[in-house]
């Protein structure tokens, strides 16, 4: 006797029933992706008298170094203080660490310290752009733990943090909360009683990574304990809230010493995006690898990166548990890499990249081998054909022509991917709208997921209406025409070497299962039951919270840094319709469901609450005070015109900022003068300072009032001058040496044009004539540096054009506050700018004002 027919629930009835999923597991998912231990206070654990991690002691430590010190810009007295400050945490590590052993003698504990400081010069190429790096003099701390003997010093884990900020930033988070986790990490290692490493740590306190990582380039080509690292992890932070994120990890036997931390948070999908380049950013673990070839892991907290390189960068922004959570992390991976279970010594004769899926999923960090996954992968689509065989049921047995399965399937795949296809277009539809015809983009910045109240209707109905398109379609075959794409795309994807194809194989593998189920619980032609969706959606949902949580926290606020060219609503909106239809991926067999009537008035309602959202969507502001825009300012002294400018420029593409700069025209330029767009691209040196990230501003350049302070003479003794001329008319060169001489100016840069044959800068400049950037940064006190050159000899007078341009140390606001009498007509015209910018904007505006100091030399 057959089954009797279900009955069929309407769509309301439906979603309904499945709403408490749809709430509830993303719900959980978002709670243990963001989920932060407790933070501990004592430095003792009272129930067992062992040292522990304090989280207090960590903020400390940042507090200090943050605010008691402040900005720690390379080749500032604050730059000069930071370092003392280490120096001094580091030797009182060593002096406790020799009254241990004096008090226990039986064991095996050393430990050193270097204060290491060096000059050197490095290529460091970045968004495409050719630059040298040059520095003076600049400093890091190093310490080593050891069990005292050539044997446990011969391979080493490093540990990197920098103890400099970058020019507008404290630096709470970037990156004196790494330190103070390693300078606790240290404490609690010396303090355990019994704990000898098998093999070395060396803790790299490095002072020059905002000034484009000299200090990991000193330690890695000068420093003597280099050579024996085998593995590196380098701590960093772009944000100041949420776990820290694993978004570099090189080799398999890091990503295996990674697992054995208690709150891992990464995937293979956040390194292999980081690889390829799409996020135009860098850490010192780059100078780990390309000068000491080493394998590693780079970690860095990401949550609210909005204060990213800003003056709120400080202790009281960075969320409870996140220096809890780093430090626990770091503890746990150098107890195993000084163990006998370490895999430091196999390292020893180099590393390969990882052929390896890794990711966290729910809590519980999942490792398998590239092998493993394409065995897995295969068998999962082999299966998912056999299912859809063996599930398929003819709609029309009694016809000679109906249609075949394969014919299913491929109307089916069709249908999937108009669905992805048509939220993608929906989405950048109103993107488009948003951008171009109501000028309101960046409605969605201030809230990290706002966007998809924006942007979801849209993809929604754009997938809805690609359905329309595509005729009707059986529920049964959108089902399994989705499973057959997903886990060939899974299994195509791995094929060609790329981890993240696991994320399509975990949403796959599933819904095999259910159609089986299915199967076994309903009667042949019957709807597929609510339970398969409750099933098959639970997966995508719990893991696709996850990865659009990670994907939104680094590039929403990205988009307020990435340029005004950039096409950040298109960014943010395609990420959307993506991510949307891998959360949300058992949408189109539930509309085919119900037919094509359900189908026009869902259309119909989602296009309604799309115009809705805009209309709420255009009367927001981009920015607020937590989530400011960032403004660069420059207050130009040119030595060789005598001339004085205001430089003003954004990095973003949000609506406002032209009608900005116009008002700031008219509060502190000339009168009845309008500001000068300029064109900013390797001959603008106007903006060498910041180099080369100052090819993601706009910027404006306005004249100066006519004010008594600004008729004063301008008194710099910043000169670039050649000595060693010779010439040597046969061969067709010139040699000489460049002398830069800046007195109280830092972060200086030169940019020329010419064919340079040989420097001492590197050994292979580029084979043709070229624009040339220089850049310097040395410590404080330092001020003069020079390089040799040979270049084939310039037509004409012979000579080179050189545009050089520096920041005056005592002109930066805010850093500088304490010390503005000393700042001159730029600290004055940068308080009273400030001010003004907080009474105009209500504080949705970050400024970085520098005071710099230019000019021409023709030598």
């Amino acid at each position: 006797m057959s089954k009797a027919p279900q009955r069929r629930w309407g769509p309301v009835r439906s979603l309904l029933c499945l709403a408490p999923l749809f709430f509830l597991a993303p719900f959980y998912s978002y709670r243990v992706h963001y989920a932060l231990p407790d933070p501990v206070i004592d430095i003792v654990d009272p129930t067992t008298a062992l040292p522990q991690l304090s989280e207090a002691r960590i903020l400390a430590h940042a507090k200090y170094l943050s605010e008691d010190i402040g900005y720690r810009t390379v080749g500032t007295r604050e730059h000069a203080l930071g370092d003392a400050w280490v120096l001094q945490q580091a030797e009182a590590v060593r002096a406790e660490c020799e009254s241990i052993v004096q008090a226990h003698p039986e064991r095996k504990l050393q430990c050193e310290v270097w204060h290491q400081q060096g000059s050197g010069s490095h290529r460091f190429d970045m968004m495409g752009k050719r630059l040298y790096k040059t520095y003076v003099n600049l400093t890091n701390i190093v310490v080593r733990v050891s069990a005292g003997t050539d044997e446990s010093k011969e391979h080493a884990v490093l540990v990197n943090s920098h103890v400099d900020s970058t020019l507008p930033s404290p630096g709470a988070a970037d990156d004196a909360l790494s330190v103070g986790v390693m300078l606790e990490c240290l404490r609690v290692l010396v303090n355990t009683p019994g704990w000898e490493p098998k093999h070395a740590i060396v803790m790299l306190f490095n002072n020059a990574e905002e000034s484009l990582q000299d200090g990991s380039h000193l330690f890695s080509t000068q420093h003597p304990v280099a050579k024996t690292v085998r593995a590196a992890i380098n701590l960093e932070a772009a944000g100041t809230t949420g776990p820290e994120l694993l978004f570099q990890a090189t080799s398999e036997q890091m990503v295996k010493a990674y697992a054995k931390v208690p709150r891992p948070s990464g995937s293979v999908i956040a390194n292999e995006i980081f690889s390829s380049g799409i996020i135009l950013s860098d850490t010192d673990f780059r100078q780990f690898e390309l000068y000491l070839n080493v394998t590693g892991l780079d970690m860095a907290v990401v949550g609210n990166s909005y204060l990213y390189h800003m003056r709120k960068d400080l202790v009281e922004n960075i969320e409870t548990g996140v220096a809890q959570h780093m430090a626990d992390n770091v503890l746990a991976l150098l107890l195993h890499l000084t163990s006998e279970e370490s895999p430091l010594p196999e390292l020893a004769t180099g590393y390969t990249r990882p052929q390896t899926v890794f990711y966290e999923h729910l809590g519980i960090f999942f490792v398998y081998s590239f092998a493993t996954a394409k065995v897995l992968y295969s068998i999962t689509f082999v299966v998912a054909l056999l299912v859809t065989r063996a599930t398929y049921v003819d709609p029309a047995p009694a016809l000679k022509k109906g249609s075949s399965c394969l014919g299913e399937q491929v109307k089916g795949i069709a249908a999937v991917s108009a669905s992805f296809v048509g939220a993608t277009v929906g989405a950048n539809l109103v993107a488009l709208i948003m951008d171009r015809v109501l000028g309101k983009s960046f409605s969605w910045f201030t809230s990290l997921f706002s966007c998809i109240v924006l942007y979801g209707p849209a993809a929604l109905t754009g997938a809805l209406i690609s359905q329309l398109l595509v005729g009707r379609v059986r529920e049964h075959t959108a089902f399994t025409s989705l499973m057959l794409l997903q886990s060939f795309i899974a299994l195509a994807i791995q094929l060609l070497g790329i981890g993240s194809s696991g994320a399509l194989w975990l949403t796959s593998a599933p819904l095999a299962l259910v159609l089986l189920l299915n199967k076994a619980l309903t009667s042949s032609g019957d709807d597929l039951s609510l339970w398969a969706y409750a099933i098959g959606q639970a997966t995508p949902l719990l893991t696709g919270t996850t990865l659009f949580c990670a994907v939104l926290d680094v590039f929403v606020p990205l988009t307020g840094r990435i340029g005004e060219e950039a096409p950040a609503e298109h960014i943010i909106a395609t990420i959307v319709a993506g991510a949307g239809s891998y959360i949300l991926p058992l949408t189109v067999p539930f509309v085919h469901r119900f037919g094509r009537r359900f189908l026009v008035r869902a259309i119909i309602l989602m296009t309604m609450v799309t115009g809705l959202v805009m209309a709420i969507f255009s009367m927001r502001e981009p920015f607020d005070a937590m989530h400011q825009k960032r403004l660069f300012v420059i207050h130009m002294e040119n030595i060789t015109s005598e001339q004085q400018h205001l430089h003003v420029a954004s990095a973003d593409g949000a609506p406002g900022f032209h009608s900005l700069a116009a008002d700031i025209a008219k509060e502190f330029s000339a009168s009845e003068v309008t500001p000068t767009s300029i064109v900013m691209d390797d001959w603008n040196s106007d903006w060498d300072t910041i180099y080369p990230f100052s090819a993601f501003l706009t910027p404006y350049k306005l004249d100066l009032p006519l004010r008594a302070e600004h008729q004063d003479v301008l008194e710099h003794d910043f000169t670039v001058t050649a000595i060693n001329d010779k010439v040597d008319e046969a061969a067709g060169t010139r040699s000489f040496t460049l002398v830069v001489n800046h007195p109280s100016i830092i972060w200086t840069a030169i940019a020329f044009d010419a064919h340079v044959l040989k420097w001492t800068l590197d050994n292979n400049p580029p084979d043709e004539y070229a624009r040339h950037h220089i850049k310097e940064g040395s410590f404080y006190g330092h001020d003069t540096w020079s390089v040799d050159l040979v270049i084939k000899l310039p037509p004409a007078s012979g000579s080179v054009k050189v545009n050089f341009v520096g920041i005056h140390e005592k002109a930066m606001w805010p850093g500088k506050r304490a010390e503005k009498a000393l700042g001159g007509r730029a600290m004055a015209l940068f308080e009273e700018f400030d001010g003004w910018l907080e009474r105009e904007t209500g504080g949705t505006v970050d400024a970085m004002f520098l005071g710099c100091v230019a000019g021409v030399a023709v030598i």
